[in-house]
């Protein structure tokens, strides 16, 4: 059973950086795609990005350009590299898997880590 657990959370200043890890447990990667979701105060868990088991990326337009997913199927790890943070990017941020390789939006994900908590103010 696939088991996943972020971390890399923190508070920051708006215009900063930060990177979370999402670390895989129990099976491999490698044939999986990985998504990033969010959940900021009072709003719905959103898919942000997503990175296929070959490593096609994509993005949502409001973190296109700032944030960046990147996966180390030898580490059994994916990252999310997020710049230029802003407040609204204040949530828990989550990493999950679906049954499949291919991203196909940000639907059917069964695998989910417990989330990481991300704050941007000043």
């Amino acid at each position: 059973q696939l088991q996943l657990a972020e971390s890399g959370g923190a508070l920051v200043q708006p215009g900063e950086s930060l990177t979370l890890s999402c670390v895989a447990s129990g099976s491999t990667l490698d044939y999986s795609a990985v998504g990033w979701f969010r959940q900021g105060p009072g709003k719905e868990r959103e898919g942000i990005s997503c990175i296929s088991s070959g490593g096609t990326t994509n993005y949502v337009d409001s973190v296109k350009g700032r944030f960046t997913i990147s996966r180390d199927n030898a580490k059994n790890t994916v990252w999310l590299q997020m710049n230029s943070l802003k407040p609204e990017d204040t949530g828990v941020y989550y990493c999950a898997a679906p049954k499949r390789g291919y991203c196909s939006g940000y639907i059917g994900f069964q695998y989910w880590g417990q989330g990481t908590q991300v704050t941007v103010s000043s």
